[in-house]
């Protein structure tokens, strides 16, 4: 059963495991808890890493809940569903990106198909901003701070996360919290190993630098420690992980002021030159999406 009630619990501290590093692979979950696995999506490349990590949370006794179903990829699905024994409850997309959200349907009807419960898909809809292929409408939205519990077959509430709004690498972005574990899913609002594309219009720099800043005060009030992200290993000590991603953007920014002032008739090709002349070129193409984010923000505050 599915509860949006809390669940008053004490943060514990996670296993050894959920630090470990293993080498990627595609084939099996890593149980980074013995109540959350992560299965990796078999789609590696620039913007994903070793590919989309996909999260199941839960136990026998409650049943299973899916974080970031993948792409629409038949193997991973079939995995997914293996994974928890057949037993879905429910289905999350932290956003509607192709890496994250397309599986969330076919894993729904997987479940239906063989028997099982059909599990709602929850999330947040894409907002007009969004481009087609990331064109996404949940069962049913999640609101900001909703908590969503798995229970046992007698009503015990065992395992409850929250959900957070955090906007700005999607307008439809949100993060999940596990306080009882002291857990962050980040989605693609913080990675590791690099900086999130912000992409205008559905992107938004000043939406995600506030979201940084909600997110860093839900870590301080519910004691959250570690971060899962969407793409690559567990992150510890999440509030410095965080602050030191606020200053690079910000650092970044400054540069792009300054860019921009000295080229005040440039355009994105000259601004990148300058602002991003510490990464490899064959990025700037890519940097130039977040760039323009930076623009906008500075615009509609009146600089440079």
């Amino acid at each position: 059963m599915v509860s949006p009630k809390s669940v008053p619990s004490t943060p514990q501290e996670p296993q050894a495991g959920l630090l470990a590093a293993p080498s990627w692979q595609h084939e099996q979950p890593v149980a980074l808890l013995p109540h959350v696995l992560r299965l990796t999506a078999p789609n590696p490349g620039l913007m994903t890493g070793p590919g989309t990590n996909s999260y199941l949370i839960g136990d026998v006794a409650t049943g299973w809940l899916v974080i970031d179903p993948g792409p629409d990829e038949p193997a991973h699905i079939e995995r997914l569903w293996q994974a928890a024994g057949g037993d879905i409850r429910l289905i999350i997309c932290t956003h509607s990106h192709a890496d994250h959200a397309p599986a969330a349907r076919p894993l729904q009807a997987l479940c239906a198909q063989r028997g099982g419960n059909t599990p709602p898909v929850l999330g947040l809809p894409s907002a007009p901003t969004a481009s087609p292929v990331s064109h996404f409408v949940p069962d049913r939205v999640l609101a900001d701070g909703e908590h969503l519990t798995l229970q046992t077959a007698d009503g015990s509430p065992r395992h409850s996360l929250q959900a957070i709004h955090t906007p700005g690498h999607a307008a439809n972005h949100l993060c999940l919290m596990l306080a009882q574990d002291r857990l962050l899913f980040s989605g693609d609002h913080i990675l590791n190993g690099s900086t999130t594309v912000i992409n205008p219009p559905d992107g938004n720099m000043t939406a995600y630098l506030d979201a940084l800043d909600a997110l860093d005060a839900a870590c301080l009030a519910l004691g959250l420690g570690y971060i899962l992200p969407a793409h690559g290993h567990v992150m510890d000590e999440a509030r410095t992980v965080i602050s030191k991603l606020k200053a690079h953007r910000l650092a970044r920014e400054a540069k792009v002021r300054v860019a921009m002032q000295a080229r005040p008739q440039g355009t994105l090709d000259d601004w990148v030159t300058l602002a991003y002349d510490d990464v490899p070129q064959g990025i700037w193409p890519l940097a130039k999406r977040s760039l323009l984010a930076h623009v906008e923000r500075l615009q509609s505050q009146g600089t440079p």
